[in-house]
């Protein structure tokens, strides 16, 4: 591909939170520079041009430009395919700090919903498109946001457990304590209180792991990490409850709200979560500055 001309040209506005979620997309062209994504090459090619407007879909406040206009509506990529079981929704919402939300197809062929994207019902419909969605898992309070609007726009039942039900007081089903819990057939839920007091990752078919906020992938430490600094309920029910969940699960994918996406053999992320359940509990609690976050 020829170098845009200036009035084609992609960068990114200073609506930008940082949140990294283009560049999780786009890692050859967008880098954090001066605390926000910023283009730091234009696509050169086909691929790449793809990848720029997969950014551009997902980016919760719009910022990535091409020029002085947004991104062409018939080249929106999403629902995306990660595998053929996992589709990455984009559109993230800016009511769910811009967290990412997948799309599970099961064996029967209807799918569920983890976390919600931002809220249309001309999104919902592209999303239904893809086969009968019957459940809305949310993952936390911080990703609550439209989940009502989903599950009633499918027909699908809404998931929280009790620590968060505050935030989804009208959901169908609640989860409760601390024990896993199969809700459908491959699918178990996990409660993992600590980055809210509701947190649960849901687990399927010992191949999918949708852990929220709770854990992520680090591109810079090359490993898991916890988000100690957006912890908002307790670093030490964290490591408690990694340390009591690392054990039981098994998965392939690491699929967070928050965070880089990886996939693993299953031997090789069950000994990092053993490893990031001990480094968790060396973490001591201090107070969260929320003046500091542009979320």
């Amino acid at each position: 591909m020829n170098e845009p001309s200036a009035d084609a040209a992609w960068h990114v506005d200073r609506r930008c939170t940082n949140c990294d979620t283009a560049r999780q997309l786009a890692p050859e062209l967008l880098a954090e520079v001066a605390g926000r994504s910023a283009v730091v090459r234009q696509p050169r090619t086909d691929a790449e041009e793809k990848a720029m407007y997969a950014a551009a879909f997902a980016c919760h406040t719009r910022s990535i430009r091409r020029g002085t206009r947004g991104p062409d509506p018939a080249l929106d990529p999403f629902p995306l395919p990660l595998t053929e079981h996992v589709h990455l929704c984009g559109h993230n919402s800016p009511h769910t700090a811009g967290a990412n939300a997948y799309l599970l197809r099961r064996p029967a062929g209807n799918l569920m919903m983890i976390d919600t994207p931002r809220w249309s019902s001309t999104l919902a419909a592209k999303y239904a498109a893809l086969g009968p969605i019957t459940d809305v898992l949310l993952t936390h309070r911080d990703h609550a946001a439209h989940g009502r609007q989903y599950a009633d726009r499918f027909g699908a039942h809404l998931w929280v457990h009790e620590g968060d039900l505050s935030a989804a007081p009208d959901a169908d089903r609640v989860l409760r304590g601390a024990e896993p819990v199969e809700i459908a057939d491959g699918v178990t839920a996990h409660p993992l209180p600590g980055h809210t007091e509701g947190s649960t990752l849901y687990v399927a078919d010992e191949t999918y792991c949708f852990s929220g906020d709770s854990f992520y992938w680090s591109r810079t430490l090359g490993d898991l990490a916890v988000a100690e600094s957006v912890t908002w309920y307790s670093i030490t029910e964290l490591a408690t409850s990694l340390a009591r969940t690392a054990p039981r699960i098994r998965f392939e994918w690491l699929l967070p709200g928050h965070g880089d996406r990886r996939r693993l053999p299953a031997g090789e992320f069950a000994r990092r979560m053993r490893d990031l359940a001990v480094r968790t509990a060396a973490l001591a609690p201090r107070p969260i500055d929320f003046s500091a976050l542009s979320w």
